[in-house]
């Protein structure tokens, strides 16, 4: 299937209710800070309202954003992107205590070995200790390695705790070539309503402002937010893939 067929698929989506498409306590993990932003700020925002809070759990420490920085050194980026997930979570209302922070190396989120399975430990007791029914992951397809890294991290997790239900969404799997060949049948999902939460996720986004160019100054290389990104991700339904 072309990507542009598949993202028309996903519009396509039944749009259901927070508690049809999460069942229960979910877990986010997300691969980056700022991706669970992105992909799920208003799930997070509606949960919240619900009475469910998620555990959002930011697998790498984003220090990789800007390489090129003398003024912001890894160590110091990987503080400031820290303070920047915890002001976004406020925005989205939730509460300080269920934003985790494993802090892996960005870019190198490890897929197999000791380090992965450790990690698969440790998110497994995390699960247990607040009774996480459904976890949430990536996107396969998104173009990028911890991305990936993490979407494995779901698949291993749902092989061990068959009970979970697992869920993916896309962040910059939106962004592909339309003509890309993907190599999937056509995938279920549902569509979550956030149009009253907008305007709360658009503000979590700007939380993240070293990632939309207005903190780090000397790294003209440096990561920013593409605007074709954000018109993507900034609309009245958040996509949710059954895996």
């Amino acid at each position: 299937m072309k990507v542009r067929d598949m993202l028309q698929h996903f519009a396509e989506f039944p749009v259901a209710p927070l508690e049809t498409i999460a069942p229960g306590t979910a877990l986010i993990l997300s691969p980056h800070p700022d991706d669970e932003s992105l992909g799920c700020g208003g799930f997070i925002a509606s949960a919240v309202r619900e009475g469910h809070p998620p555990l959002v759990v930011i697998v790498s420490d984003g220090s990789a954003s800007h390489p090129g920085s003398v003024t912001w050194p890894p160590a110091r980026i990987a503080r400031l992107r820290q303070e920047e997930s915890r002001d976004a979570a406020a925005v989205l209302g939730l509460p300080s205590e269920r934003l985790l922070f494993l802090e892996l190396q960005d870019a190198g989120v490890p897929t197999y070995g000791d380090s992965f399975d450790a990690v698969i430990r440790h998110l497994a007791e995390m699960i247990g200790r607040y009774g996480c029914q459904t976890v949430l992951v990536p996107w396969r397809y998104d173009p990028h390695c911890d991305h990936e890294a993490v979407w494995m991290m779901g698949q291993k997790l749902k092989a061990l705790l068959p009970y979970l239900r697992l869920l993916s969404y896309p962040v910059w799997g939106l962004t592909l070539p339309p003509e890309m060949e993907l190599d999937e049948a056509t995938p279920a999902g549902w569509r979550l309503d956030i149009r009253p939460f907008l305007d709360r996720k658009r503000d979590a986004i700007e939380a993240h402002r070293s990632q939309r160019g207005l903190v780090v100054d000397d790294d003209a290389g440096g990561f920013v937010l593409p605007e074709h990104l954000l018109e993507k991700m900034l609309q009245p339904y958040e996509i949710f893939i059954a895996s």
